[in-house]
């Protein structure tokens, strides 16, 4: 974690601002060397929802000895430009893209639970490696479904005050401003439950009295949360108080994605026109949870089989992972069926939180060298149009 003050120097209103934060800095920064295995290509920026500006986000992957790094917003690329003027910047080679929900309807998972925890029928998936010269159309393409999805947000945000009526959000005053909306960015359940945390802090107080009021709303805490939460001076408490929150009020107040969902073929279409490798993101059951933090919950691998049936039936090339969350029993089953089905693979962990290293040690394992020759080739259609799948 880099240190608050040049964070906050590389959280700046603008994106001027923030470069010119990093252009200071840079010269008087002494970083580690980079480590050929380390490569992460599923950051967040604040353009859907992290602590990180995209500046911020080069700089804390260069402090912490990654050779690569990549952007994936939710429903967004606004911030590819200023994370790919960062990145030359500091010398570090990039990749961009963005992460979208894909309906499922007309497919054989219509109806099924795939890799959305709130939603059947819904499967999460990433455009990676953009072209540059496609950034903007990628962005403006999904701007109806940034539209539609603020409609649904909307509703969410009414059914939070129904549930939660001492706390009465706006959505426009409370929730907006704590994204890069304006700018092209998405909103995300992370925003409503962030600015809920926002005002239980406010009404409550940090520490005991959020505990006191949690627990009144039959919210169970764990040890290790209430040490969080009554650790009063860490900066990002509303962090950690609102991964309890969205793990205890989303499914009460959730409204189905409906509109703001392409289907899985206009998605394929939609990557074919901008050049960019398409990518199912496999979640897979958790049983015994791998890093400790995530509930016992099912997903798709009751009838992974059907899924790169269907992926593969709809022209989708690509499958990405988070090598840390999976058991290797996971990890084998699903490597040998993405080389059944001649699946490119791509790795990424999920980045939106200041307690999480952007390292995956789990990289080190020499079983995941191709994942890591992966991200090169992916910098290196984005540098050179060199293609990246063979039929």
């Amino acid at each position: 974690m880099i240190d608050l003050a040049t964070l906050s120097a590389l959280n700046a209103p603008t994106a001027e601002e923030r470069l010119a934060a990093l252009g200071e800095l840079l010269p008087r920064t002494r970083f580690p060397a980079a480590d050929s295995r380390y490569v992460n290509n599923h950051i967040h920026t604040i353009y859907s929802f992290s602590p990180y500006s995209p500046t911020a986000a080069v700089f804390a992957a260069r402090s912490e000895g990654l050779c690569t790094a990549g952007i994936v917003d939710h429903d967004s690329i606004a911030g590819a430009r200023e994370f790919l003027a960062a990145a030359e910047l500091a010398g570090l080679p990039v990749t961009v893209g963005m992460e979208c929900r894909a309906s499922m309807r007309g497919t054989i998972l219509a109806g099924r639970l795939t890799n959305d925890p709130d939603q059947a029928g819904i499967s999460y998936m990433t455009l990676q490696s953009v072209p540059h010269d496609q950034i903007e159309y990628l962005n403006d393409w999904f701007r109806p479904y940034r539209a539609a999805r603020d409609r649904r947000n909307q509703v969410m945000t009414e059914r939070i005050n129904a549930l939660l009526p001492d706390m009465a959000l706006d959505y426009r005053r409370d929730i907006l401003p704590l994204s890069r909306h304006d700018e092209g960015g998405g909103v995300t359940e992370r925003h409503l439950m962030y600015a809920l945390a926002r005002r239980l802090t406010e009404r409550c107080g940090r520490g005991q009295g959020v505990i006191d009021r949690l627990e009144s709303l039959g919210v169970t805490l764990s040890g290790k949360q209430r040490t969080m939460l009554l650790d009063t001076g860490y900066h990002f408490y509303e962090y950690d108080l609102l991964g309890i929150l969205k793990a205890n009020f989303i499914q009460k107040v959730y409204v189905d994605a409906q509109e703001e969902c392409p289907t899985l073929a206009e998605l394929v279409a939609l990557s074919r026109r901008v050049d960019a490798v398409l990518c199912y993101a496999y979640l897979g059951d958790v049983e015994e949870s791998v890093t400790g933090d995530k509930k016992a919950q099912r997903f798709e691998d009751a009838y992974l089989e059907d899924v790169f049936r269907c992926l593969k039936e709809a022209g989708v090339p690509a499958v990405t992972y988070m090598p840390t969350r999976n058991t290797r029993a996971q990890i084998t089953r699903l490597r040998a069926l993405c080389e059944q089905y001649g699946m490119f693979q791509v790795s990424g962990e999920d980045i939106n939180s200041p307690r999480q290293s952007f390292v995956i040690h789990a990289m080190e394992d020499p079983l995941f060298q191709n994942l890591i020759d992966a991200t090169w080739r992916l910098i290196e259609h984005e540098r050179t149009g060199a293609p990246i799948l063979t039929e």
